[in-house]
């Protein structure tokens, strides 16, 4: 996937997250687009992990179905960013 789907992709899913993520998550368009991204990561590897049995880093693509499972991968990235963030 090229690095213009990759931001959209991002910016889509990091968007949606935060919207449904209960309680306020600060940061701009950028850390949006960023938790996105890393939301698509978790999300893909987490999928290939359920599908197949084995672990392995991919990530979603510019699709219906990549979206939600970027959403649900962004979620828990915020899930753990919190956690990280409060035990700083």
């Amino acid at each position: 996937m090229n690095i213009i789907a990759w931001i959209v992709l991002g910016l889509l899913a990091g968007a949606i997250a935060k919207a449904i993520y209960p309680g306020h998550q600060g940061g701009g368009i950028l850390a949006t687009i960023l938790l996105g991204i890393v939301g698509a990561f978790v999300g893909g590897s987490l999928y290939s992990l359920f599908t197949t049995g084995s672990l392995s880093l991919a990530a979603t693509s510019l699709s219906i179905p990549g979206l939600i499972v970027a959403i649900i991968g962004s979620l828990i990235a915020i899930f753990l960013w919190g956690l990280i963030a409060r035990n700083a």
